[in-house]
């Protein structure tokens, strides 16, 4: 069925609006997946927090007109799916990465994150982005690391000496 020029302006608005707010996107190739396939995709990309679409190329790019992923413009070509992650800039990458081990017909063209275009190559390398959780996690053992590390320093004189007691203890009631 084609779209009247009112649902085209709309759908292309909808995705620059997406797109104007996301940290990431993922340009895939799903030609050959089946209806029960594509819906679970979707059912686990909105669980994550990634905006899928299905748009046609010609509308893709002009809803990428003026947003920092209008370098994806020259890798869209065939039948494709726009993923952006709104919330962590990996979700994407790991959806897509995580669903085209079991349905080969998805194959990622092309990452684009931070205004620069990438290749399907690495996508591997966006999905290992940690989550805003795990960053803040590491983020907090780095700075608890020397705290605790000048905490220990400090009790070990005090720890060799009650050791040292012990063992002088142990000597005597050896003898």
């Amino acid at each position: 069925m084609a779209l009247r020029l009112e649902d085209k302006k709309a759908l292309v608005a909808e995705v620059n609006e997406v797109a104007t707010g996301a940290l990431s996107a993922i340009a895939a190739d799903y030609r050959g997946m089946t209806v029960e396939q594509m819906t679970e995709f979707r059912a686990k990309a909105r669980n994550e927090g990634v905006y899928v679409r299905v748009v046609k190329n010609t509308l893709a790019k002009r809803a990428i007109d003026g947003t920092e992923f209008e370098c994806l413009a020259d890798s869209l070509t065939g039948p494709i799916i726009l993923a952006f992650s709104k919330e962590d800039p990996g979700a994407a990458a790991r959806i897509v990465k995580d669903f085209a081990k079991t349905c080969e017909q998805l194959v990622t063209q092309a990452v684009a994150i931070g205004g620069t275009a990438y290749p399907a190559s690495d996508l591997d390398r966006l999905a290992k982005l940690p989550t805003l959780d795990q960053a803040r996690g590491q983020l907090l053992g780095l700075l608890q690391a020397p705290a605790s590390k000048f905490v220990r320093t400090i009790a070990e004189p005090q720890g060799k000496f009650v050791r040292l007691l012990a063992a002088y203890r142990d000597q005597q009631q050896a003898a």
